[in-house]
């Protein structure tokens, strides 16, 4: 599986961004998606994911009622809306799919990842 992601860019604190992860296996149903985040510097670090059908969501407690992570297996897309921007949410985000359905936190359980795309937040 190939993930190509978009959307990423430099925004205002407050403002908002959305990224678009675009996969070219047509066999994306099954697949649990995750988004992380990396600072420079730092550990890459959970977002958000989502269950194979779009019925489960988690979030990391840094992004719980900004960020909303949605799927459209048809378009084998997926698409992390990021509202309510702070500094600190500057990083490169990846996603990230696991074919094992495990909704899993950690970056080891997932298999394939896209190159990332930089979100800049100034203040």
């Amino acid at each position: 599986v190939q993930l190509v992601e978009s959307g990423g860019g430099l925004v205002q604190a407050g403002g908002s961004l959305r990224l678009s992860c675009a996969a070219s296996e047509r066999t994306f149903g099954p697949y649990t998606m995750g988004w992380f985040c990396q600072a420079p510097g730092k550990e890459r670090k959970f977002v958000g994911n989502i269950s194979w059908n779009g019925g489960i969501t988690n979030y990391a407690d840094s992004v719980k009622g900004r960020f909303t992570i949605s799927r459209d297996n048809a378009k084998t897309t997926v698409d992390l809306q990021m509202n309510s921007l702070k500094p600190e949410d500057t990083a490169v985000y990846y996603c990230a799919a696991d074919p094992h359905m495990m909704m899993s936190t950690y970056p080891g359980d997932y298999s394939y990842w896209g190159q990332g795309t930089q979100v800049t937040v100034s203040s």
